[in-house]
Parts: C-alpha cells; sequence; structure tokens
C-alpha cells in the first residue's frame, strides 16, 4: 500500500499537471511553449536523477530514499500551488522531480525485494496497474479541480498525497528487509554527473529537434553532447572500483535482453498514445472530450492485464507473455497503420486497445525477469533503470514519430507541423502510417528479443558478507 500511494500520487500528479497548462498560460499572461517547460523540467529532473537515486538506495537504503522522496514531492507541490510567478513555478516543478525521481526510481525495487521470487510477477503486475490509474484518474480530477476551484489546486495535490504515502511508509514498510551493498558503499559521484547529463542532452535534443529543426546548432549540439558524454560514461563506469551502474550486468542474457525488449516496446508503443489523438481530432473531427473518452480503454488495459500477467507468469514462466504480449502489441499498432479517413471507430479502438493490451501483458513478465537476474542488493539501481528505459524510450518514440510525419508532410508540400494536420489529412495519414510501420518493427524486434531469452532464472550470485532479503 505504502509503495503504490506514492505511485499513484507521482503518476496522477504529472497527468493531472498537463490538464492547467492552458489555465497557467493565461493566469501568467505567457504563451503554450514557455508554460510546456513546467512538465518538461520535472521530467528532465525525473530522467536525470532516477539512476543515480536508484544507486544511492543501494548503498544507503530503500525506505529512506522513498521517504525522502515523497517528503520532496510534497515540498515541490506546496511551493508550485503557491508561486508567484512561471519562473518559481517551473522551479518548483524542478524540485517535485527530483522528488519523483526518488519515487520512482524506488517503486520496483521496494516492490520485488518485498515478494519472493515466485510471486514477484504479481507484485510488478500491481505496481503497473497503479501506474494506469493514476493516467486515468489524473486527467479528470484535474479537470474537476480547475473548473470547480482553481488551477491551483492541481499542483497542491502532491502534498496530502505524499502525506499519506509517508504515514503508511513509516508505519508498514520495514527497512530492514531490504538488502543493502556493503561491498561497494561509495558513491560514484562522476558517474552520477555523466548519467545525468547524457540523459538531459538527450532528452532536449529530441524533444526539440522536430520542433526547430534537426539540423540547428543547438540540437546537433544536444546531439554531440549525448554521445561524447554516453562514450564518457561506459568508460568510467568500465573503470571505476564502485560503479553507479555494473555494467557487468549486462553480461547476463536474462537481464540485457530484457531491458533492450523494454526500450524497444516502450519506443515502438509511446507514439500510439501521441498520435492518435491527432487523428481522431484533427482528421476525424471528434472534441477533445471525446478524444479523452477514447483514450481511457488504452489505460484500462495496464489496470486489467498487467496484474493478470503478472500473477500468471510467475505460474508459467515469462516467455509466453513476453513474446505473446508483444505480437499482440504489434498486430494492433500494424492495424492502426492502416487506418483511413473512413475507418469505423471499432475498427480505430480495435487496434489501439491490442496494442496498448499486448504491452501491457508484456511489462510486468519482463520486469520480473530483469530482477531475476541481478542481486537483491542492486534493486534499486536496476529499478531506477528500467525506469530511465521506460522515460528516454517514450521521448524517443513521440521524437521519432512527430520526425516521420513532419518529413513526410513536407515531402508533401504541406507545412512541416502537426498544428495543420486538420487541412492536410491525407498526408498526416500518410506520416502516419509510415511511423506506426516503422515503430511496428521495432515492437516485432522485442518480441525477437524475448524468445530469445532463456526460460529460466540464472543464477545471481551474492557477496558473501551481504544478506540476500526477501527478493532473492
Amino acid at each position: 500500500m505504502a509503495v503504490e500511494v506514492g505511485n499513484v500520487t507521482s503518476s496522477l500528479t504529472h497527468s493531472a499537471a498537463i490538464v492547467a497548462l492552458p489555465s497557467v498560460a493565461v493566469h501568467y499572461k505567457t504563451d503554450l511553449p514557455t508554460v510546456q517547460w513546467i512538465v518538461l523540467a520535472e521530467l528532465l529532473a525525473t530522467a536525470a536523477l532516477m539512476l543515480p537515486m536508484g544507486r544511492l538506495s543501494d548503498i544507503i537504503g530503500r525506505k529512506q530514499v522513498f521517504m525522502a522522496g515523497l517528503c520532496t514531492f510534497g515540498v515541490g507541490g506546496l511551493l508550485a500551488g503557491t508561486a508567484a510567478s512561471i519562473n518559481i513555478l517551473i522551479i518548483a516543478m524542478l524540485i517535485q522531480g527530483c522528488g519523483a525521481a526518488m519515487i520512482q526510481g524506488m517503486g520496483m525495487a521496494l516492490v520485488a525485494s518485498l515478494f519472493p521470487a515466485n510471486e514477484r510477477g504479481k507484485g510488478l503486475g500491481a505496481h503497473m496497474s497503479s501506474m494506469g490509474a493514476g493516467a486515468i484518474v489524473g486527467p479528470a480530477l484535474g479537470g474537476l479541480l480547475i473548473s470547480a476551484i482553481h488551477w491551483r489546486a492541481v499542483f497542491f495535490i502532491p502534498v496530502p498525497m505524499s502525506i499519506l504515502a509517508i504515514a503508511a511508509a513509516i508505519l508498514i514498510l520495514d527497512g530492514s528487509v531490504f538488502a543493502r551493498d556493503t561491498q561497494r558503499p561509495k558513491f560514484d559521484w562522476l558517474g552520477a554527473a555523466l548519467c545525468a547529463g547524457t540523459l538531459v542532452a538527450l532528452m532536449l535534443g529530441l524533444t526539440y529537434g522536430y520542433r526547430i529543426g534537426w539540423g540547428s546548432p543547438l540540437i546537433l549540439a544536444s546531439l554531440i553532447g549525448f554521445a561524447i558524454l554516453t562514450a564518457s560514461f561506459i568508460l568510467w563506469e568500465l573503470h571505476t572500483p564502485s560503479p553507479m551502474l555494473d555494467l557487468r550486468l549486462f553480461k547476463r542474457s536474462v537481464f540485457s535482453l530484457g531491458v533492450s525488449a523494454g526500450f524497444l516496446t516502450f519506443v515502438g508503443g509511446s507514439s500510439v498514445r501521441f498520435l492518435m489523438p491527432f487523428y481522431l481530432q484533427g482528421v476525424i473531427g471528434y472534441t477533445p472530450f471525446k478524444v479523452g473518452l477514447l483514450m481511457v480503454p488504452m489505460a484500462i488495459c495496464a489496470i486489467v492485464l498487467g496484474p493478470i500477467s503478472g500473477r500468471l507468469s510467475d505460474r508459467y514462466g515469462w516467455r509466453i507473455f513476453t513474446v505473446g504480449g508483444l505480437a499482440i502489441s504489434t498486430i494492433g499498432i500494424f492495424l492502426l497503420a492502416a487506418i483511413t479517413e473512413n475507418s469505423s471507430l471499432g475498427f480505430v479502438v480495435a487496434g489501439m486497445v491490442l496494442q496498448s493490451g499486448g504491452q501491457s501483458i508484456f511489462f510486468s513478465p519482463n520486469n520480473s525477469s530483469v530482477f531475476s537476474s541481478a542481486a537483491n542488493t542492486r534493486y534499486g539501481v536496476v529499478s531506477a533503470l528500467v525506469g530511465v528505459t521506460r522515460n528516454s524510450g517514450n521521448v524517443i518514440s513521440i521524437a521519432v514519430s512527430a520526425g516521420i510525419v513532419t518529413v513526410t508532410m513536407a515531402s508533401m508540400g504541406y507545412a512541416s507541423s502537426l498544428d495543420v494536420v486538420g487541412e492536410a489529412p491525407e498526408a498526416f495519414l500518410s506520416g502516419m502510417r509510415r511511423a506506426f510501420i516503422f515503430l511496428g518493427a521495432l515492437l516485432f524486434l522485442g518480441m525477437v528479443l524475448s524468445y530469445k531469452r532463456v526460460q529460466r532464472v540464472e543464477k545471481v550470485p551474492a557477496p558473501a558478507a551481504e544478506s540476500t532479503g526477501n527478493g532473492s
């Protein structure tokens, strides 16, 4: 309960804040590109700090870092709700992102530690379900608070929820059951800095690449910086005696192929949630309210199917659910690649549900397999790594799909912008089909990687001086 309250708090607050952006822009008399930094600041801080916070939790304790994250998240919400200017609000969301990095980075690690190996899929499935619940409730609750009270009420959401989660953590979580890394307890500050810089450079480059042009000096500098920082991070982590991320984990096929398949799944599937609202609103002409309702079944799939596949994978193994889930998701995205202006609503919803449902079947068993291949003294950084693949995969998916669509529209003589979808429906559809076919191929590749994994748990040596805890 304590973990899931914190998890719901993070996902609900983020999705609710997006609804408030137009109201914030009006209040502070600024434009939407400026207020988008409210969300971007939180995302950047979360992505940059997730791995360092995961490693820190392996050293000082997961309960301690989780509770610190809840406190930071609540303080960020309080500052955001009382912000006197847009700049203060952005800084407050940056603070909130620091707290979110600790909460999201610890979530799966805490669950994986608390559940025995033969029930880990069930626990991780429930964890994914809570994220889906937060994604559904957030926009609805945000809209209600803005209409009934004020947009500031949206940013106050983390305050009472964080207090509730902290109280639950104090009463329920027993910090002694979470193993710590006593063999190499030194924190890798340089590795943390290189990791943060790498992810910030990547996310900034991909977020703004299709907006201001991939050939602009700023984007080129960002992507070159990403390449240099990535190489520096790998070299440092391979030679430092106490690495933040033990790259030797990738020598284990269950771990490396599981992380790779998860990353490809996020890259391949996140574009659907990004592009389909443009299709439904700009091409078909549905109202934003109806578009929101049509997106709800995708989130419901995560709530319902995640725990079911996780529980069944504990009994029957990962492969049937990871491979089967991605097969269903691939079929769904290829169906969406075939839609036209005249496609029936049932056909469109079927494609969306298959794509989302297949992903929901995949994630819990896949994450369970990844944790099974690491010692539980590494669960914090493993959990954070899974979170980083999710966040970076989402950003890359949006950047790739938007880039394919806008380039296609430009090649057909239309403005290379998603703002003119209604004026160029055929050009948009042509670009969307190409994007879905390309990203569907990535989902298929993820399915192949899932099939190649062994169906047994690779033996993970535990240092003699460490306790193996509940999650070994």
